[in-house]
């Protein structure tokens, strides 16, 4: 009989010291309890930490049995790797990143053909990494499991919505992971880790198995740190056959999209350009805006497009393909998992919550447009690219948010984020986003995308390419750029009047070779600048239109030209917030300019 209850029947008579045993019992299990509870949370922190919080729940799946000789080794023996919380694996409930889902479900029978395919290859699986709950977000933040740790930028959201898959791979704790894509949801966690991230061909890799956000979009992704290990594991899953006749190469460059990173271009487009240089097979590079390109030859998305909008060279066009592809997800995400939402009724994020109340109040009157702009957007990537081009854009336009951002993802984030990854997305064409190294301690990347059913050539290229575009991202990070000298005033005035004609007669290249000319003899006139700025517009080059106004403006203050001019170009890259107040700035300077009242007028609309 321990002594506490010796005490208790020896003053049973006595009700304050009762009392006062009581509160002491209480007051030891409160402690007791609160104690047990900090160390399982510093235990959880510090598992957490050793994982970098990329699991949901660790296991082993062997591989299936290597043959015996003369039978060549597996192609995948000895590498491990993770997958996302929405594969099926037996015995296993598949928990879709959401407590109430794996609450409401039972174990898996059977295991997803993909995780399958892998283990026959001899690969072994690790466990089931965290995602955004749903598959419906793009940040890799879940509230029931918490936020796997960005490797390369630990204060930041690695991305999502296979983020965990990601992080496992970046941080070297599986040689590669499985993920699923549906509006950038590898592709833009690859590009803020800093590793390789394979959007395939819809449809190329069975979804047996899979949980489903929307179907038309939804396909099987990989992460890698290594080119090889990536192509190794595209051949399983694709069921390629290793032998193809070698076939030229032909880079086709997105200048339009390429104005939407904040990234130089000597950091992305001209590493890429030298990295070819010394490869043989690589016809020389061609440019394109694709924006323009699009809106000529995907005639249903005029449907899409703003009336009143007065964005430039495309970038409408860009924003109507997105508004189709988050209408299209939404649409199908209803279809598949209205009846579960309504009667669960689940706990979920505030930015999924947002995701999933807009999908489940939305109403399409006419999907089939929606299926009509697919169609025509493969078939114009399958014109642009023959057999032989790969499309080369920016994987993201911006640097990876700090994690817990009270505000939420801005308008222009997504429409910048989305305005990307829908031209896989809604053609079903294949990507790869390839890491070149950082820009101000932050991951950069591009990406190469070539036509709906080229996955081996794209992963030929990405394997051949890769070293040589490493050593030009390390080469362009290390150069030093020299600044702008001065020349003779008089002279630096007689190519700015050059330029003003050249202006005028719409020979806009000219003009801004000119106003170039200009700026190299003397770089402290705010008007060389400005002017060029309004040539840069009209080519389309929006990002260097921004620069050059952000300059004049440093030189001259009161330049409204430039404040106009900059917030154009801002407005075109959707940087909206930042446009609206240069347009204000115009007002303060001149309260009665028309120009910059109507853009204010416009944007607020």
């Amino acid at each position: 009989m321990s002594k506490a209850v010796k005490v208790i029947q020896a003053n049973a008579s006595n009700p304050k010291l009762l009392i006062a045993l009581g509160i002491g019992l209480a007051a030891g299990v409160v402690i007791l309890t609160e104690t047990r509870r900090r160390r399982r949370r510093r235990a959880n922190a510090a598992a957490q930490r050793k994982d970098f919080g990329a699991f949901v729940v660790r296991f082993e799946l062997l591989p299936f049995p290597q043959p015996p000789p003369p039978a060549a080794r597996l192609p995948l023996s000895s590498l491990t790797f993770a997958i996302k919380d929405i594969f099926d694996v037996k015995d296993y409930v598949t928990g879709f990143g959401c407590r109430d889902w794996e609450r409401t479900h039972e174990a898996s029978e059977k295991t997803a053909v993909a995780v399958t395919a892998l283990l026959k290859n001899g690969a072994t699986c690790v466990g089931k990494t965290v995602m955004d709950e749903l598959a419906f977000g793009i940040t890799g933040e879940n509230r029931h499991y918490g936020t796997p740790t960005n490797p390369q930028m630990p204060s930041c959201i690695p991305g999502g919505s296979s983020s965990g898959s990601a992080v496992a791979v970046a941080a070297g704790l599986v040689d590669f992971a499985l993920g699923t894509d549906t509006i950038g949801c590898v592709r833009i966690p690859a590009s803020f880790c800093g590793i390789l991230g394979f959007r395939p061909s819809h449809g190329a890799v069975s979804m047996i198995g899979v949980l489903r956000n929307s179907q038309s979009l939804d396909t099987v992704g990989c992460f890698a740190r290594d080119p090889s290990i990536l192509h190794r594991v595209g051949h399983v899953l694709l069921k390629l056959n290793s032998m193809e006749p070698r076939r030229a190469r032909r880079l086709i460059f997105a200048d339009d999209l390429f104005q939407f990173s904040k990234v130089p271009t000597q950091k992305t487009l001209n590493v890429v350009n030298k990295a070819i240089e010394n490869l043989s097979g690589y016809q020389p590079p061609k440019h394109t805006n694709f924006g323009q390109y699009i809106g000529s030859n995907v005639p249903s998305l005029k449907q899409f497009q703003e009336p009143s909008s007065n964005l430039q060279n495309g970038t409408s066009t860009l924003k109507a393909l997105s508004s189709v592809m988050v209408s299209l997800q939404r649409y199908e995400f209803k279809t598949n998992h209205e009846e579960w939402v309504n009667s669960v009724k689940p706990k979920l994020g505030p930015d999924v919550s947002n995701r999933v109340l807009a999908a489940i109040n939305t109403t399409h009157e006419n999907m089939k447009i929606l299926y009509k702009v697919r169609t025509e957007m493969r078939a114009a990537l399958q014109n642009l690219l023959k057999d032989d081009g790969i499309l080369v854009i920016p994987t993201v336009a911006d640097s990876p948010l700090k994690l817990n951002t009270k505000k939420g993802l801005s308008a222009e984030f997504h429409d910048r984020i989305f305005a990307l990854s829908s031209i896989a997305s809604i053609s079903g064409c294949c990507q790869v986003s390839i890491p070149l190294g950082k820009h101000n301690d932050c991951p950069i990347s591009v990406s190469f995308i070539t036509f709906h059913g080229a996955d081996k050539f794209l992963l030929d290229t990405v394997l051949d390419m890769y070293s040589s575009l490493q050593e030009q991202a390390s080469i362009a990070s290390n150069s030093v750029h020299l600044p702008d000298t001065n020349g003779n005033m008089d002279a630096s005035e007689l190519l700015k009047e050059k330029g003003n004609a050249a202006f005028k007669g719409m020979q806009w290249n000219k003009a801004v070779k000119y106003y170039s000319e200009a700026i190299n003899l003397n770089s402290t006139i705010a008007t060389y600048f400005c002017n060029r700025a309004a040539a840069y517009l009209e080519l389309g080059c929006f990002q260097q239109a921004e620069e050059d106004c952000s300059k004049a403006i440093l030189l001259d203050k009161k330049n409204v030209k430039a404040y106009l001019r900059r917030g154009t170009a801002r407005e075109s890259l959707l940087h909206y917030k930042e446009s609206a107040e240069d347009f204000k700035h115009a007002l303060v300077l001149e309260p009665q300019n028309k120009v910059a009242s109507r853009a204010e007028r416009d944007l607020e609309s």
